[in-house]
This record gives structure tokens, sequence and C-alpha cells, in this order.
């Protein structure tokens, strides 16, 4: 057969062969199909599909929104929460150390790190809470800050310098970095407001777990200037990639007003607030701590390994407890959470801190307990104001705040109370056989205060479910 007389055989088939834009199949039963190009099937199905596309990139969008403002988090924290390991080798460095005030000036650059991240929460919740459209520039301001910091304080030799730059430069970036993604996260959840939350405090513990294993090689090898060269350029460049993916749900006006309930005072009635205020502060005087001098309390025990375990244990454990108790705080009553992980907690440091910990193996099992119970506490914070704020996400903002300056106060108070706290002079060759014996007992104050303001937070925490329930029953 030529090639001619194929082509008009094939043009005869396709002639005489159905169209699709021309007629209904029918299939094998007989049954007639849709229509194609028309009618209510196809342009049903275009809707549904650009529906679920629509949800669907809705929700990838809220996701990544979450796990941007996570590692926010884990980068403005990890270096407060992991300034123990700092503070080893400033103590440890005749650079710093030989300097008068060094002793009282160097642990005191960690509390002000995290102490202006904390009392600074009111100021800037107010006053963003109003201009929302301030939210984003703080958030590159605080990007800034936080590298001059850490830039700046690897150039100083002074105590005091590096009081300013790591301390006090360092926090306000932290603050502006902070506070604008706590408001972003109450715009975008209500009812699963804990689990968020949860997910995104969990950052600060993810950050903190993996800082503290990366300083110790860091400073054996380049000593402390240079490593603080190497973080400040470390955290600036993802916090680049991550800033333009932390957005708020609701419009950013250039025009300050307050919304209709922001005027309302009446929660400052509320006596479930000012006991979770004074509740806080209590666990405040503790919390830190820990944070502060176990890497020192590690090396006392002249132990072959790295120091900063415990701490990175405590770090790692956080994360699972800041989500675990976000998630029970949306389903469960948090003063009785609170009441529970409170005295757990403090049972962990009378034990496992104070008698266990004269070996690595059980100051590590103290760090993994502390961190689980302790770390989640900030999770329970939206459950506790949950029925105070309701559903007005500029308020539950400003009084997580408020919370954070109650905590701050503790924070700053308790670093130097544990440092008076540390009487004596460590021994070389402690026979003692519990944690309290370490270094000759010089830590055995600083362990007994801790886990009695735990002691006693956790009985306020538990007053506090009683008053609720008594509020409930009462219908006010």
């Amino acid at each position: 057969m030529s090639t001619l007389q194929a082509v008009e055989r094939n043009r005869a088939e396709t002639s005489s062969s159905p169209s699709l834009q021309s007629l209904e199949y029918e299939n094998d039963n007989g049954t007639s199909l849709a229509p194609v190009d028309r009618g209510l099937g196809a342009w049903s199905f275009v809707l549904a599909a650009f529906g679920a596309l629509y949800l669907l990139t809705r929700l990838i969008l809220v996701v990544i929104q979450i796990f941007a403002a996570f590692f926010v988090q884990a980068i403005v924290w990890a270096f407060p929460n992991s300034y123990g390991v700092f503070l080893d080798a400033y103590l440890n460095d005749p650079r710093y150390a030989s300097q008068k005030q060094s002793g009282f000036l160097l642990p005191l650059a960690g509390t002000l790190s995290t102490g202006i991240i904390y009392l600074s929460s009111p100021v800037i919740h107010g006053l963003t809470g109003r201009r929302r459209y301030l939210r984003r520039p703080l958030l590159w301001l605080g990007t800034v800050l936080c590298w001059a910091g850490l830039f700046g304080a690897s150039y100083v030799t002074k105590v005091e310098q590096l009081l300013v730059l790591q301390g006090i430069v360092y926090s306000i970036g932290g603050s502006f970095l902070y506070h604008p993604c706590v408001a972003y996260m109450s715009e975008w959840f209500v009812a699963r407001r804990g689990l968020a939350n949860g997910i995104m405090f969990a950052g600060t513990g993810f950050g903190s777990l993996l800082l503290p294993i990366a300083l110790r090689p860091l400073f054996n090898r380049f000593g402390t200037q240079i490593t603080l060269r190497i973080l400040s350029i470390a955290i600036v460049c993802p916090l680049l990639l991550l800033l333009p993916f932390v957005k708020g749900r609701l419009p950013e006006s250039r025009v300050p007003g307050p919304t209709a309930r922001s005027t309302d005072r009446s929660w400052m009635r509320h006596r479930a607030l000012w006991m979770i205020l004074f509740l806080n502060t209590v666990q405040g005087f503790a919390y830190f701590v820990p944070l502060i001098w176990l890497p020192t309390f590690t090396t006392e025990l002249r132990s072959s390994a790295d120091s900063s375990l415990p701490l990175a244990a405590l770090n790692g454990a956080n994360v699972f407890g800041r989500i675990a108790m976000g998630t029970l705080s949306d389903r469960a009553n948090p003063w009785l959470l609170g009441s529970m992980t409170l005295f757990s907690t403090s049972l962990a440091t009378f034990v496992l801190w104070g008698v266990l910990s004269r070996n690595m193996a059980g100051l590590v099992a103290y760090g993994i307990a502390y961190g689980g119970f302790a770390g989640g506490w900030s999770s329970l914070w939206t459950g506790f104001i949950k029925p105070i704020a309701k559903d007005d996400p500029t308020l539950s903002s400003y009084m997580i705040g408020l919370l954070m300056l109650s905590r701050g106060l503790g924070n700053v108070l308790s670093t130097p109370i544990s440092t008076s706290l540390l009487q004596g002079n460590a021994s070389n060759d402690a026979h003692g056989k519990t944690g309290f014996d370490v270094a000759g007992g010089r830590f055995e104050r600083v362990i007994l205060y801790v886990g009695t303001c735990f002691a006693g937070a956790a009985v306020l925490a538990f007053a506090g479910w009683g008053m609720e329930k008594k509020r409930l029953l009462i219908g006010r």
C-alpha cells in the first residue's frame, strides 16, 4: 500500500469516528456519560479541585509559619540557654577570669541575655499590639542587633564590654525577634493554641540542645573570640532566609487604634491572673539556676566526659516537654498539669541532682528529668490565659508578655542569689558520695534553693487548681 493510500485511509477512519466535543459517549452497559468541557459535572470538579488546592496551600503556609517561628526561637534562645557553657569557658580563660568582679559580672551577662527578653515583653507587646506594622521592621532590626552583639563581643577583652554586647545588645535583638513571633502565633491559632505554642517554644530546646554540643569543640579549637565570630555568621544567614515566612494573619495597618476589646480592663480583676503571675515569678526564681551552673558543676566532677553534656540533655528534653505540655494544655486543666510538673521537678532536683549526681550518669539523668518537667512550664501559659483572654489575640499576646515579665523578675534576681549561695571553696579531693558533696559542698545550698522554690510553686499551683474548681462550681 502506497503512502498516499495509507494517509487517505487514516483520514477516512478519523472522519467516521465520534468527536469528543460533539458526542456523549456510552459505556459498555449503554449508559450515557456526562459531556466533556461543559455541564455541572465538569465545572463542579474544577471548583472542588480549586477548593482542595486552596485549602492545601493555606495549610502548607500555616505549617511553614509555625516552623519558621520554631527555628527563630531556636536561634534566639540557644545562646542565653547555653550561657552556662560560655560561662565555664570564660571562667577558665585568664583574660576574663583574672579581671576584677569577673566572678559577678560574667554570670550576670547570662542573666541579662535572658532577663531583658523577658522584662521587655509588656513594652513590646503593648507597642506592637496597636501598631502591627512595627512587627516586621522589629524582626529585621533584631537580626542586626543579635549579629552585632556576638560579633562585637568577639573583639573585646574587658568583662564589662562583654556584659554590654553579649548580655544587653544581643538580648535586645532577641526581644525584637521573639515577641512578634508570639503575637503572630496568637493570631493563627485559638483552639489549638497550646499545641502551636508548644511547638514554637520547643524551638528553644532544639537550639539549646545543638549549641552546647557544638560549643565545646569550637572553644577547644578556636578559643572564645573566634568562636563568637563564627556563631555570629551562623545565626544571621538562616534568619535572613526564615524571616520572610514569619508573618501575621491580620492586616498590619499603619493607622494605630485599639480594638473594641482592648479598652476592656475587666481581665485585670481576674484573681486567677494574679495567682499565675505570682506562681510564675516563684518558678522563675529557680528555673534558670541549673542552666547557668550545671556546666560548672560538671567540671567539678573531674569527669572525662564533655561538661556540656548534662546541659545538652536538659535542652533536648525541653523539646519534648514543651510539645507535650502544650498539647495537654488544650485538653486538661493547666493548674493540675502545672502542679504535677512543678512537684516532679522539685523531687528530681533533690534526688537526682542532690543525691545521685556524684557521677556523670546521675547528672545526665537529672538534665533529662529537669528539661522534660520544668521545660514544659511555659507551654502551659496559653492554657492559663485562655479562659481570661478568650479569643482576643491582642489581649492573649499581652498577657503572655506579663507572664514573661514576671518570670524575668525571677530570672534576673536568681543569679545574684545563687552566686551568693555558692559558699565555700571547691575541694580537689571531695570524699562525699552525693551531689551535695561535690566541690566540697559548694553547690549544696544552690540545690536546696532550686528544689525548695519548685516545691513552693507546686503548692501554689495546687491552690490555684482548687480556686479554679471552686469558681467553676459557683459559676463565676
